[in-house]
């Protein structure tokens, strides 16, 4: 993307010259693009220095931090058997300690502090502050994502993500918006409500005809299937970014199918950024370790090795307004191999979703069930929503949104569906709500509520 980079000077067209935040972001893209690289242990010492720095701030200056890292000194090196003796900090935590968990004194360099609250679909809505550091790692991540991706900034990038403006015909920008606009001559962006009904959203789609497009794997879902029915093409697009949900297998397989191109996943959250992102030369995704620590544990709080699944356990290093320490942010994850491309970053090969996601079976057994739309709409075309939701240890009751009623046949038809992914014969109920209603764009497939 050099060939794109504004200059600073208006006489200097080539080679640009950068500055201000544009130059502040590509210095450390370039630091970045070596520290991927380094191995393991490297990284691991390169952020407890940093995490011992974030943990002294905390215990002078947040109060709820002060009680709860007593005892914690910086008296010796901080290593991570030291590190791992620290309290989980979970989100009924941050809940309560409100007020009390942010800093009252912040370095001035860190710059101006604002306040994010998430959107609560856990039913544990939690409010952080972050600062004018914290942003730009989040930039610089992001234009980490787009150069591994190897994106032309010339094309149309389209969002299709929670706005406040409902209009059907969206609205066009000039260019990508920030960072992308500070630091590169970008071609127009276009964006849509996720508000809008899923057929006026492939309309406008059909329309823009964009390059890439970002939305929730749950509307790309839906979008999907409005495409593989219409037939209808999108000649311009070169790939499909994800992010809020977990995107499953078949999803993706569907993009592949109709579209005829990848789609590239980002595990990110509102508290802490990006917390991993997908290799742009394997499956994987690589943890952001030069912002984040991040840990997956298993059920006694020990590290998981690779195949194993465990929650992930979050630092924002750099985050001296809101200290979160490792922060349970209540996601399950697959801790993966190390991965092929040589990168030293830790590597995740699934990303799991919630605890809330989790299906338990009377037998014990517990695992994270995928139905897949597909298989729906193979048995009646008429649905257009669904959800399963576990109301009991032995039941499950199959939410759907349908065009016309269902036949006595057809739910049987479903029922053996649902019990036969699932491998075990829980009792199956039907329910036919008039939507099925999202929190900030986020479909959730699957939730237990035992």
């Amino acid at each position: 993307m050099n060939d794109a980079m504004k200059s600073s000077l208006p006489e200097l067209v080539w080679p640009p010259l950068p500055s201000g935040p544009a130059a502040s972001m590509l210095a450390m893209l370039r630091y970045l693009d070596e520290s991927q690289w380094w191995d393991a242990d490297r990284l691991v010492k390169s952020q407890l220095r940093q995490a011992e720095a974030l943990v002294a701030h905390a215990r002078s200056s947040s109060p709820y931090s002060s009680d709860r890292l007593k005892g914690f000194s910086g008296s010796s090196p901080l290593n991570m058997e030291r590190w791992r003796e620290l309290p989980l900090l979970t989100r009924a935590e941050i809940q309560e300690a409100g007020d009390l968990l942010h800093c009252r004194h912040l370095p001035p360099e860190h710059g101006e502090t604002f306040t994010t609250t998430t959107s609560g679909s856990t039913g544990q809505p939690v409010t952080t502050r972050g600062t004018g550091l914290t942003r730009f790692f989040w930039n610089v991540l992001t234009l980490r994502d787009h150069c591994w991706h190897k994106r032309s900034v010339d094309g149309c990038h389209a969002i299709i993500r929670v706005f406040d403006f409902p209009a059907e015909n969206g609205l066009e920008q000039p260019d990508w918006g920030a960072p992308f606009n500070q630091v590169y001559t970008t071609g127009p962006s276009a964006l849509i409500s996720l508000l809008v009904d899923v057929s006026k959203q492939a309309e406008w789609l059909l329309h823009v005809n964009p390059r890439y497009l970002l939305t929730y794997p749950s509307n790309l879902k839906a979008l999907l299937e409005i495409f593989d029915q219409t037939g209808d093409s999108l000649s311009n697009l070169r790939q499909v970014r994800t992010i809020g949900e977990t995107l499953t297998s078949d999803i993706a397989d569907a993009c592949r199918s109709v579209w005829k191109v990848p789609v590239v996943d980002m595990y990110s959250s509102q508290e802490v950024g990006y917390i991993a992102m997908q290799c742009p030369d394997g499956d994987c995704y690589h943890a952001q370790s030069e912002n984040l620590l991040v840990e997956v544990l298993d059920e006694t709080g020990n590290p998981c090795g690779p195949g194993q699944v465990g929650q992930v356990v979050v630092t924002a290093l750099h985050n001296f307004a809101t200290p979160l320490i490792r922060y349970a942010i209540g996601d399950y994850a697959e801790v993966g191999e190390p991965c092929s491309c040589g990168r030293g970053l830790p590597s995740l090969r699934r990303i799991l979703g919630r605890r809330r996601n989790l299906l338990t079976l009377p037998t014990g057994e517990r695992f994270w069930p995928i139905f897949g739309t597909r298989t729906f709409r193979d048995i009646s075309p008429a649905i257009r929503q669904y959800q399963v939701i576990q109301t009991a240890l032995d039941r499950l009751e199959v939410r759907l949104v349908t065009d016309v009623a269902l036949s006595v046949d057809i739910e049987q038809k479903l029922r053996e569906l649902v019990v036969r992914t699932v491998g075990y014969p829980l009792g199956v109920d039907f329910a036919y709500p008039a939507e099925i209603r999202v929190a900030a764009g986020k479909h959730e497939e699957f939730r237990s509520e035992i």
